[in-house]
């Protein structure tokens, strides 16, 4: 949510609003099949207090894209199934990245101000010590030896 109220009249894509003839008619699907494939939980519409089936948008897409894979596809309804799981994973797992570049964003603009704040802070008095270039040369020191005098 992005923290404004919602409408509770307003409509999307994933209010429950269609009864079961309906949803068949709008997915040209049989009632029949639309319950068996929520029994097997392909597509599970919400229920209204007295346990009717009430389908949203999304579900006609979804019921679609089954009876797209099945008849087209020719794929079972258990791989249809976990097809249908592996995209709502993939889903979530978007939306997780999403919100951990958002964050990753959030922590590197805090870095950089607070980096810009101690670098505001360092005192114009000291000058930057630079590394020495090493070199292979060796120097060796020998101490003069004192003459003696007699």
């Amino acid at each position: 949510m992005d923290g404004r109220r919602r409408n509770p009249y307003e409509l999307t894509e994933e209010t429950p609003v269609y009864v079961i003839s309906v949803a068949a008619q709008l997915s040209g699907l049989h009632p029949q099949t639309l319950r068996q494939y929520d029994r097997l939980g392909l597509v599970s519409p919400d229920r209204t207090a007295g346990r009717g089936r009430r389908y949203s948008a999304r579900d006609i897409e979804l019921l679609r894209t089954v009876q797209q894979l099945s008849q087209d596809e020719g794929i079972n309804l258990a791989g249809i199934k976990r097809i249908i799981e592996l995209e709502n994973q993939v889903a979530a797992l978007q939306a997780r990245v999403a919100e951990l570049e958002d964050a990753l964003d959030g922590a590197a603009a805090a870095m950089r101000q607070r980096e810009a704040a101690v670098h505001a802070s360092y005192r114009r008095d000291l000058v930057p010590y630079q590394e020495v270039q090493q070199t292979s040369a060796l120097v060796v020191w020998r101490p003069k030896r004192q003459q003696q005098s007699d």
